[in-house]
């Protein structure tokens, strides 16, 4: 064991030997913390003689749990009878719970209900015609309730404000009771009350397992801090792993206070930082503690390396989406061999670099999500101009006609099918078949024929294109579809349809133009049809890199609205997150570094002024290439201290005025407290006088 031991440095054979006293292990980006953690496994049972299977271990991926199964393995020998338990929270809950259903209030062969599951029991008990994105609503509510350990009778309105949504939750819980059954977010929840509530259970788990470690403890949501509050026991030997700089999934539940706080619901707790990181160059680690040392939520590290300094990360500036995805292309066909990730907010983002990859015949894989043009939400809309273009289109027909739901079933369908003769379209066949349908049926055909035909008249009347495809997604029906999706999946289809609206923006109206952009999505589609696994290139949105690393990184789209996002401006807590986010993406690269922003970026089907990401502006000048000051010209008519006025964000003052690649660069502090970096040359600041 004592070769393994001499495998780490100082701050991690410390965390490995450490006693029974709480520990709360702080590990740095890229610091070595699994190798911690099943190292120390190991020299509790190889030098403290403890029992592997009194040790349980949980991390939140099965695939986390098997690496650190086998690890362990690979470091000392073990019986197949006598292994440490090393499972997810759900999984560990599943087995605690199989062994008390009765005091649970389960069946002992109880089923888990999965999502789908749990959304059909919400619909139960649901009164008839309740719409379907207010039934999932309250399902996700019901499960953030119990990610929160929360229960029907508590104070619900974090969750949702529906008046009706305590009784909805209340009636959901006793139907799932009747069927002995569990839902997925029940299966935390109800282990804590059982331990709780039964002493005697409690007692023996604590004394089954002695040891108790959590991985990535940043992640842990309510239910499973008090998951933990209940396994340990005065002579729990208790370490948790974590990273308070990598906290980046409060949207799930996640909540960064309960690192922050552990010391003080942990009596006696000892803290050791893992700051010496493995992954990246010196350069690079320094402007990711740059940009994170301004958040005020964290207990501090500062992250060092023993590799070479390497190159300073560097920043582009270039005028458009289009233009960005350009340059990533040409960078990477310059070295075509370098395993490169493409890092960005949101999903929406990948549009423009999966055309410009396809375009130059660059093999790359998409982590996270499908393709932009496979997405549903696409698909929806990509049916509808399809069918715009060709009522004959049987495939796009049976996609849009009931999509949202128009109450148009099968049969009326058939009726349809039946009318059609053979070189009519599709709207013929509905008008032939409106006199024979009845009810909702006949009011569903009736509307979807009417609008069909208005905006097959806005085609040819030649209305731009862009325009086009916003009326499809309004008049349709499947903005308002996919957004109720959003708020209850927390995903971003309204994004994407808006990327959608601006990816058609610059082709022409009518039906050429129509006909040209079908055919530019096809050619994208199909010019690299999977995923190759073998790709140097990922593309990929950062909240998705955790836990990944990359020679070369290109973190790109870093504009203030975007990254951070708008709503984040005056909100503490959301704005640390985003840096968070940024220092998790920096993190990600090994050798080379990439940061870029555009000018401007076609949103909604027009051009907006975007401005650097604040985040840039945290960093200093001399850590980052592409901010090298360029010689003034001798008037530029702009001063530090100078008044100004922008349309968006009111009034401010200059605190510093540099130059980037010749280009004048402002930096401005509002009255809002905000502070933004401006190009006077393509976003318009007013002047204003001291007096004004």
């Amino acid at each position: 064991m004592s070769s393994y031991l001499d495998t780490l440095n100082d701050r991690q054979r410390e965390a490995v030997v450490h006693g029974r006293a709480p520990l709360l292990i702080l590990a740095g980006a890229g610091s070595g913390k699994t190798r911690v953690i099943t190292t120390r496994i190991a020299w509790l049972i190889d030098q403290k003689h403890v029992y592997p299977n009194q040790i349980l271990a949980v991390t939140f991926t099965n695939k986390a749990a098997r690496e650190m199964q086998e690890r362990v393995g690979r470091l000392v020998p073990l019986d197949a009878d006598s292994q440490p338990m090393v499972k997810t929270f759900h999984s560990f809950c599943a087995w605690l719970l199989r062994r008390h259903a009765a005091l649970a209030g389960l069946d002992p062969h109880f089923t888990i209900y999965d999502d789908e599951d749990a959304l059909s029991l919400t619909k139960a008990v649901l009164a008839d015609g309740v719409p379907a994105a207010e039934a999932k609503g309250f399902a996700h509510a019901i499960s953030r309730a119990k990610d929160d350990n929360r229960r029907a009778g508590d104070d619900l309105r974090s969750f949702s404000s529906h008046p009706e949504f305590p009784e909805v939750f209340a009636k959901y819980e006793a139907k799932l009771a009747e069927s002995g059954n569990i839902d997925f977010g029940g299966l935390i929840q109800k282990s804590v009350w059982l331990l709780r509530e039964n002493p005697a259970v409690r007692s023996r788990i604590q004394q089954k397992f002695p040891v108790v470690l959590v991985d990535e403890y940043q992640d842990c949501n309510g239910a499973q801090f008090e998951l933990l509050k209940e396994l340990s026991g005065p002579q729990t030997w208790l370490a948790v792993v974590g990273d308070d700089d990598q906290s980046i999934y409060r949207f799930r539940g996640a909540d960064v206070g309960h690192i922050l706080s552990f010391q003080d619901r942990f009596p006696g707790t000892t803290v050791i930082r893992l700051e010496q990181n493995y992954r990246s160059t010196g350069a690079i680690l320094e402007v990711a503690g740059q940009v994170v040392a301004h958040n005020q939520g964290r207990l501090g590290k500062t992250l060092w390396t023993e590799n070479e300094e390497g190159a300073k990360p560097r920043f582009v500036l270039l005028d458009d989406q289009d233009r960005e995805a350009a340059w990533a292309s040409e960078l990477i066909l310059q070295s075509p061999g370098t395993e490169t990730a493409v890092l960005y907010r949101t999903n929406a983002q990948s549009r423009a670099f999966e055309s410009a990859f396809v375009r130059h015949q660059i093999p790359y894989r998409i982590v996270g999500t499908l393709r932009f043009y496979e997405r549903e939400e696409i698909k929806d809309v990509l049916a509808w101009l399809s069918f715009l273009g060709n009522p004959r289109d049987e495939i796009a027909f049976q996609r849009i006609v009931n999509k949202p739901a128009r109450g148009i079933g099968k049969s009326a369908l058939e009726v349809v099918s039946e009318a059609r003769g053979p070189h009519a379209t599709w709207l013929d066949a509905v008008g032939l078949s409106l006199p024979f349908a009845k009810g909702k049926a006949k009011s569903g055909l009736d509307a979807f024929l009417t609008l069909a035909g208005r905006l097959t008249r806005r085609l040819d009347e030649g209305e731009a294109l862009g325009s086009l495809v916003a009326a499809v997604i309004e008049e349709s029906g499947l903005g308002e579809y996919h957004s109720d999706q959003d708020e209850v999946l927390n995903s971003s289809k309204r994004q994407n349809l808006d990327e959608l609206m601006s990816a058609a923006s610059p082709f022409p109206g009518g039906r050429e133009g129509l006909t040209q952009f079908l055919e530019t999505v096809e050619l994208d589609t199909m010019g690299l049809a999977a995923d190759n696994t073998d790709a140097k290139v990922t593309l990929i949105t950062m909240h998705n890199t955790k836990g990944l690393e990359f020679d070369r990184v290109l973190v790109t789209g870093l504009e203030d609205g975007l990254f951070p996002r708008d709503e984040t401006a005056h909100d503490r807590d959301e704005l640390e997150e985003e840096r968070r986010l940024f220092y998790v993406a920096v993190t990600r690269a090994r050798k080379e570094l990439w940061f870029s922003a555009v000018r401007r970026r076609l949103l909604h089907g027009r051009f907006l002024d975007r401005s650097p990401s604040r985040f840039l502006t945290e960093i200093h000048p001399e850590s980052l290439e592409g901010f090298a000051a360029a010689r003034p010209p001798a008037d530029d008519g702009w001063a530090a201290g100078q008044k100004v006025f922008h349309d968006d964000y009111g009034t401010g003052f200059v605190v510093k005025k540099w130059y980037n690649a010749g280009e004048l660069v402002l930096d401005v502090r509002f009255e809002s407290g905000r502070l933004g970096r401006f190009l006077p040359q393509y976003t318009p600041l007013e002047k204003l006088a001291s007096d004004d």
